[in-house]
């Protein structure tokens, strides 16, 4: 009877978990095709109602390593709970908000809701059995992956029977009751690394991710050129170089570097990083394309529930290799579906630029990077859970959510670049923009995917992880050992 509690208590604890990190992903793109609809019905402008996007992305890349850190630290549970409750509170104020200062305060407030992704991994190292963690770990990243292109394929349905707000409305019912399940039925962490929050570090980690993000998502509004620009990539060059400094002379340090240059975990966030430059890229500018009125000699001036339906099979590509990645680990092993995913990104990304005349090129084309996504996503949280100690899960996997962050806003400002260079007379882009815009995505999927063979194979990380004398006791009492053989 214990042994099935204990399962039906795994069972509620992935449900609430796949809930609140599914519903995150899909705030990311669930707005996106929307903007328009929000400018008109609020009254501003073009410029101002990125900020609605730019203000989620800098809340979110500081927060989700932040509060995976103190997850680590005071309990994944208690901060789990603190995300979803502030996740639930931004979609209430942005679902009223009267004005667009509020809608952009509200995203802010939604963007610390980012640490669900690390802490749920944290949870689920802790909780399930190592023989599950694999499995669990994918599951979660291809929600995770599925809820970031089902937000494009929902946007247009909810918007046209309902309206904008009820973009908010539906997840703040759904995120508040799973912050609720989170503290009744998600256990206390048992794993924890106690110390104290080193706020040099975290205002210099914040400072230098604002200075990042914020000029490559406004670049093509202020400028490339432009001396905001110029003066905040500047400062934030210093200020990571400050960073890196207070975190090795630090006693507590927030993100430790000596985890951070682990071979399975450097080599992934590399992956990563350029992995989001493409994917976040595609995301952003495939529908867009096929939303491109035929008048223009090109696209096929679908409407955003039409795009988003061409985008389902996608959707239900990322879900089904997400799925399947985590239990095909032993025989399939991690570092071979990360590059196998990268590989079939290049395929694909390479498929739109020499063929994307017709609808069934995009499913076909849409379809493979669904299969990417869902592999990679599967694969490299597995590599990472299984790269670094049990304490410093919440931290680590938070990072990497940050630097896949970090590479869309660059591989979406420098594809947008490309794309919008030489426009029509008409405004709309030329069909050429759309062919080089593709183009780099591929030449990025191809980078991804010779970084993903440097990716060390299980025995090798496992070798480079080199845990203390009291990590390997913790280890071992606790199982943890077991879950390293599914890290190739």
């Amino acid at each position: 009877m214990a042994v099935t509690s204990r399962r039906g208590s795994r069972r509620l604890t992935f449900t609430v978990l796949a809930a609140g990190a599914g519903f995150f992903a899909m705030l990311q793109s669930l707005i996106n095709p929307v903007l328009p609809t929000i400018q008109h019905d609020l009254h501003t402008s073009q410029n101002t109602v990125t900020w609605v996007l730019t203000a989620y992305l800098l809340s979110a890349s500081i927060f989700t390593p932040i509060l995976g850190r103190v997850g680590d630290m005071v309990g994944k549970e208690r901060m789990l709970v603190v995300s979803l409750a502030a996740l639930a509170l931004g979609c209430l104020l942005a679902a009223v908000a009267p004005n667009i200062g509020m809608l952009i305060v509200a995203r802010v407030v939604q963007g610390i809701g980012g640490a669900v992704f690390p802490l749920s991994f944290g949870i689920i190292r802790d909780e399930f059995p190592a023989a599950r963690v694999t499995s669990a770990v994918g599951a979660i990243s291809a929600i995770v992956a599925v809820g970031g292109g089902l937000g494009i394929v929902l946007a247009g349905p909810i918007v046209s029977a309902l309206d904008y707000r009820w973009l908010f409305w539906i997840p703040m019912v759904v995120v508040g009751l799973t912050a609720v399940a989170a503290y009744l039925f998600v256990p206390e962490s048992p794993v924890r690394n106690p110390g104290r929050i080193d706020w040099r570090a975290t205002l210099l980690l914040s400072g230098w991710l604002v200075a990042l993000l914020l000029p490559i998502s406004q670049g093509t509004v202020w400028g490339w050129t432009s001396g905001r620009v110029l003066g905040l990539l500047a400062l934030a060059a210093v200020l990571l170089v400050g960073w890196l400094v207070a975190e090795l002379r630090s006693a507590n340090p927030l993100i430790d570097m000596r985890m951070m240059r682990l071979p399975g975990v450097w080599t992934t966030n590399l992956v990563a990083l350029l992995y989001g430059g493409s994917m976040f890229s595609l995301f952003a500018f495939l529908p867009q394309f096929m939303q491109i009125p035929t008048a223009a000699g090109y696209g096929f001036g679908a409407s955003i529930t039409q795009a988003g339906l061409l985008m389902l099979p996608m959707v239900v590509a990322m879900f089904v290799a997400g799925i399947l990645a985590g239990r095909l680990e032993s025989r399939f092993p991690a570092k071979a579906q990360l590059a196998t995913g990268a590989g079939i990104n290049v395929v694909a990304a390479a498929l739109l630029t020499v063929a994307h005349d017709t609808r069934w090129e995009i499913v076909i084309a849409g379809g493979l990077v669904g299969l990417a996504i869902g592999l990679a996503f599967a694969s490299m949280a597995n590599l990472i859970v299984g790269s670094v100690p049990a304490s410093q899960t919440g931290v680590a996997t938070g990072m990497n959510a940050n630097i896949r962050t970090i590479g869309g806003a660059i591989g979406a400002a420098v594809v947008s670049g490309v794309i919008t260079a030489h426009p029509q007379a008409s405004g709309l882009p030329r069909e050429a923009g759309f062919t080089e815009g593709f183009l780099v995505l591929t030449v990025i999927a191809l980078a991804a995917a010779i970084a993903a063979l440097a990716v060390p194979s299980a025995r090798r990380a496992a070798a480079g992880r080199r845990p203390s004398a009291a990590t390997v006791l913790e280890s071992e009492l606790a199982g943890e050992f077991a879950t390293i053989p599914s890290t190739r």
